[in-house]
């Protein structure tokens, strides 16, 4: 019964919570979008640790704003696969991009970056698969200029290769790999590493 009362009080707070970020954010959302972004804010914290959810609980307002109009402009969501899954779809769009700008092939080019861009989100989304230290409002800061540098990137490569720009397209591509090098080295550490496989730690 305890376990029960928690988990009620709990989600209350989440809900509470969800209404102050999303009242804050800019533009003044609609109410049917608010209450799709609590619903899907508190579908994802419900899969967090009471650790995590107390540190979410704490990021800035911008930060929280910034986590719900991700949840909003992903419409693609998954509730079975991992962060490591959808990066490898990422990955796979990521080299699409690349044949098809060496193959001057336009129509593909902009297929994958518009996938790309609009990648789908990982059951819980991005919290759970940080280190519990980056989950502050330091660290998560970058994430809007991780998001520009990817995905915005990423939408400019599909309108340059929209318009026969391969040339544009070649540039931006790049600019969207550092982004995601810098995204990577920020947030994954060594790739392959893990608290689970700690012997592969430098």
């Amino acid at each position: 019964m305890r376990g029960m009362m928690n988990k009620a009080g709990w989600t209350i707070g989440i809900v509470a919570c969800m209404a102050a970020w999303t009242a804050r954010a800019e533009g003044q959302p609609s109410p049917a979008d608010m209450q799709r972004g609590m619903e899907i804010m508190q579908k994802q914290m419900a899969l967090m640790s009471p650790e995590l959810v107390e540190k979410a609980k704490a990021l800035s307002p911008e930060i929280k704003q910034f986590l719900v109009r991700v949840a909003l402009r992903h419409e693609r969501r998954s509730d079975t696969l991992t962060l490591v899954q959808v990066m490898q779809e990422i990955m796979v769009e990521h080299q699409a991009i690349g044949v098809a700008i060496a193959t001057d092939n336009g129509p593909l080019a902009a297929d994958a970056a518009r996938r790309l861009a609009f990648h789908r989100l990982p059951k819980g989304g991005m919290l759970p698969y940080l280190p519990i230290e980056k989950v502050t409002t330091e660290s998560l800061s970058v994430l809007p200029s991780m998001e520009a540098a990817v995905e915005g990137n990423a939408t400019k490569i599909a309108e340059a290769a929209e318009r026969g720009d391969m040339a544009a397209a070649a540039h931006h591509y790049g600019e969207m790999t550092a982004g995601c090098v810098a995204c990577h080295m920020h947030f994954r550490g060594q790739p392959g590493a893990s608290a689970y496989v700690p012997r592969l730690r430098k």
